[in-house]
């Protein structure tokens, strides 16, 4: 069977998994549910880039086939990783029998998801907002987790409700929404995918009683920017039905700044408010971890070049910050970044280490970060690059961390990536212990993905994952 056969034999056995099992497949952290037989082979193309080595549609089919034969309960699980888990450590066993022995916890449980649901409210519906909607509709397939129920706005005109479901529907920078969008103007809902949105007109955070809705307990994500302290952000807590609030920025004072992958182990049931940090903060962290516990970190600079946002005049006008007001279109924009400073509060031992500035540029969406740093330990090009490919494929940041080095890529390439920082691999210059990093990130959808895996940080509803852990040649990889 050719590879476009078996590539498109593979569409219905991922879609049965996903609605009869909950199980989310991926190749290297890429999910391929609803993904056409052309964006099934890219993936595996990928994940040749990746790893240097070919993954085949020969070894993952059956394994798909296998899958969908075990009766398996809700988990995430990565073929590419499991597969090759499976050569390195299958010790003569069958497919069946590695496969069984791997997923044992949810071998036979057909479906089951102990997981409980979470409401969701988005309160503000602008590029993040709407970018997280679209991700928590394309994750409500199994029906458990992160619920969106409601988003709350301020009434713009008197077609506000069909006007927001437009912008939904349409994006200029990550496409046509993949599925069916309905307006009901009597009930003021959006419902997109079957899933049922309320619209919630308010001006005041506190007022609302979103148990009128038959939303309960639920879990808040401001994403206006309005309010980024406890004291603002509390006022989210005085509304009926609230159990916490996240916040899409970086947050002031004591509030804990979360970047996953870093520190999200540190949110406890008790913080009724977390921040999710910057886009910049989230893409950056990740590798300056990764680079200081491999090399140590003396001092460094983080540059980023980062695409215009909200907050910038399309054309010059008044502007309370330093150069702001002139066209975010025409011009690069030097202007100030606290992310520098910001990586310390999710990595304390960066403390006063680095400093940061930024340039925002006449792009859309996807930016680039400058890591030009100081080492303890002298190292090479090749080195660094190996090390940080092998942790954006096995390490517990690779949800975080991505890697690429081909000599063609430009900013465009890397709109609605997953991950929170990509690694350009030929950008990388080495001379023994001074070292620049080049790591584009999506600060829209990347920044997005890692706002949603707080959420699911805060509401405890992540599946299970597998394989469980790294094979002994991966993990020895890394350590080398």
């Amino acid at each position: 069977m050719g590879r476009e056969a078996l590539a498109e034999a593979m569409i219905p056995v991922i879609g049965r998994l996903y609605r009869e099992n909950n199980v989310v497949t991926s190749i290297h952290g890429r999910s391929l549910i609803n993904k056409s037989t052309m964006n099934i082979l890219k993936a595996h193309r990928f994940a040749r880039r990746m790893s240097k080595d070919e993954l085949l549609l020969e070894e993952t089919a059956p394994l798909l086939n296998s899958l969908a034969e075990l009766e398996l309960g809700a988990a995430a699980i990565d073929i590419a990783r499991l597969n090759q888990k499976f050569k390195e450590e299958g010790n003569g066993a069958t497919l069946e029998e590695f496969l069984r022995s791997e997923l044992a916890d949810i071998v036979g449980k057909r479906g089951a998801d102990d997981r409980t649901s979470t409401d969701v409210v988005l309160y503000g519906f602008g590029r993040i907002g709407r970018l997280l909607a679209r991700l928590l509709i394309e994750k409500a397939g199994g029906g458990h987790g992160l619920r969106l129920r409601a988003i709350v706005v301020r009434r713009g005109s008197d077609n506000d409700l069909l006007k927001r479901a437009s912008l939904l529907r349409r994006d200029s920078v990550h496409g046509s929404f993949e599925g069916t969008i309905r307006v009901d103007e009597e009930a003021n809902t959006i419902t997109a995918n079957g899933v049922r949105i309320q619209v919630i007109y308010s001006n005041d955070p506190a007022t609302i009683d979103y148990t009128a809705y038959g939303i309960k307990d639920a879990l808040v994500v401001d994403n206006t920017g309005r309010w980024r302290d406890a004291e603002g952000l509390s006022q989210h807590l005085q509304s009926k039905g609230v159990a916490r609030v996240l916040l899409t920025a970086p947050g002031k004072g004591e509030l804990k700044n979360i970047v996953h992958g870093i520190n999200h182990g540190t949110i406890e049931d008790t913080d009724k408010i977390v921040s999710a940090a910057s886009c910049t903060t989230n893409a950056i962290t990740p590798v300056l971890k990764a680079l200081n516990d491999k090399f140590g970190v003396v001092h460094g600079h983080v540059e980023t070049v980062h695409s215009f946002t909200n907050d910038q005049n399309l054309i010059d006008n008044f502007h309370k910050g330093d150069r702001r007001g002139r066209s975010a279109a025409l011009n690069m924009v030097i202007t100030e970044t606290g992310a520098a400073k910001a990586v310390a509060k999710a990595l304390p031992e960066l403390l006063g280490k680095l400093t940061g500035s930024s340039i925002r540029v006449p792009t859309p969406d996807v930016s680039l970060a400058i890591l030009n740093l100081s080492l303890e330990n002298g190292t090479t090009k090749d080195e660094v690059n190996n090390y940080l490919r092998e942790m954006s494929l096995h390490s517990d940041l690779r949800k975080q961390i991505d890697y690429i080095d081909s000599p063609e890529v430009v900013s465009t390439d890397f709109v609605g990536s997953r991950r929170a920082g990509i690694v350009d691999g030929l950008a990388t210059v080495s001379t023994d212990k001074n070292l620049v990093v080049y790591v584009w990130y999506d600060n829209e959808f990347g920044y997005s993905c890692q706002v949603i895996r707080v959420m699911e940080e805060m509401a405890g509803v992540n599946p299970p994952a597998y394989p469980a852990k790294e094979s002994a040649k991966a993990l020895a990889a890394i350590a080398v």
